[in-house]
């Protein structure tokens, strides 16, 4: 085996093993292949001769106690199972946290999307997402529940407010939120379930054959219809007119109607619903983001920050109900969200 920089830790001797075991050779090479918000991280492993046909495979390290493989190996059942193009298990090691899949590419979506190719990537995205949430099924996966919501919405004064931005609420403040999560709560919980990928965006989407490779979703829960559309079109990473954003939810719209999926019959209403479940996922990713930075010291999704606020403070502003929240802003930021 021949190893590149940056995998000569111990970790990377462990799942070294795991695959000269896995491939019953060890006449390979081995280099990072990507990393995630998580612990887990992703080398690219390429046989001296192709393995079963394949020329490159991944191989994933997930340490115990921090990370579990087996929702992992589960979800990506799921999507398989839905026609959908997602890494093949081959090989696993459960106990010691290593998966050994099928190469879905190097090339993101993110790194694909312009002005040109926006429309046709998008609607393979849209047509990839609906045969998802087809798929569903009672009892497969864990339910996107009022707790879990409500803990993602306190990342956003634990850690944006109070670490982030060094605010202590006042208690005036504090009912504000309080009273804003309810509302937001009660409009989640009362979208139709299907299942949620909890990631759907340009960095977790591959062009390949079928298009799109859907990597990242061992977190998938069955929640609210909407939630995986926002992260596909009010993606922290890339961001595009609003007009744009519309035409595309229509399209899913007039195509989830087709597929029989319960959207609302008025496009208006599924439009509220998606803007407003696009508040609770973006309060939850600016704390995710400030707790990656204070916590983990990964900066660079300080760079995003100003994007999130934009998609959460332009909602705001079109619902009566979400003013208070908006004045919150306001007041955070020295009235310049």
């Amino acid at each position: 085996m021949t190893k590149a920089p940056g995998t000569d830790d111990a970790r990377v001797e462990l799942l070294s093993a795991f695959t000269a075991r896995a491939l019953s050779t060890a006449a390979y090479a081995l280099a990072p292949a990507s990393v995630d918000a998580s612990f887990r991280r992703y080398f690219r492993v390429t046989p001296e001769a192709p393995w079963r046909g394949h020329a490159t495979l991944i191989v994933m390290d997930a340490p115990p106690p921090m990370e579990d493989c087996r929702p992992f190996v589960h979800v990506s059942s799921l999507l398989r199972e839905a026609g959908l193009n997602a890494p093949a298990v081959l090989a696993e090691d459960l106990e010691h946290g290593f998966l050994l899949l099928t190469d879905l590419g190097t090339r993101t979506y993110l790194a694909a999307l312009d002005a040109k190719s926006a429309p046709a990537l998008y609607s393979d995205a849209i047509n990839a997402l609906i045969r998802w949430q087809q798929a569903t099924r009672d009892g497969e996966l864990p339910p996107y529940d009022e707790a879990l919501l409500a803990r993602e919405l306190a990342l956003f004064p634990d850690w944006y407010v109070a670490k982030h931005l060094g605010i202590s609420l006042t208690p005036a403040q504090e009912r504000v939120l309080a009273e804003t999560f309810r509302r937001i709560l009660d409009n989640n919980l009362a979208q139709p379930r299907v299942y949620v990928h909890r990631d759907y965006h340009s960095r977790n989407l591959m062009c390949g054959q079928p298009n799109p490779g859907i990597l990242d979703f061992q977190d998938a829960v069955a929640g609210p219809i909407t939630y995986d559309l926002v992260s596909l079109l009010r993606d922290a990473y890339i961001e595009w007119s609003e007009e744009l954003q519309i035409d595309l939810a229509v399209r899913y719209w007039q195509r989830a109607r087709v597929a029989g999926l319960p959207v609302d019959a008025d496009f208006s209403g599924f439009w509220r619903e998606f803007e407003w479940m696009g508040v609770q996922r973006q309060l939850k990713v600016l704390g995710i983001f400030a707790r990656l930075y204070h916590r983990d010291g990964k900066a660079a999704y300080l760079d995003d920050m100003p994007r999130v606020l934009r998609y959460l403070r332009k909602a705001c502003e079109r619902y009566d109900a979400l003013h208070p929240l908006r004045a919150l802003l306001d007041e955070l930021h020295g009235g310049t969200a």
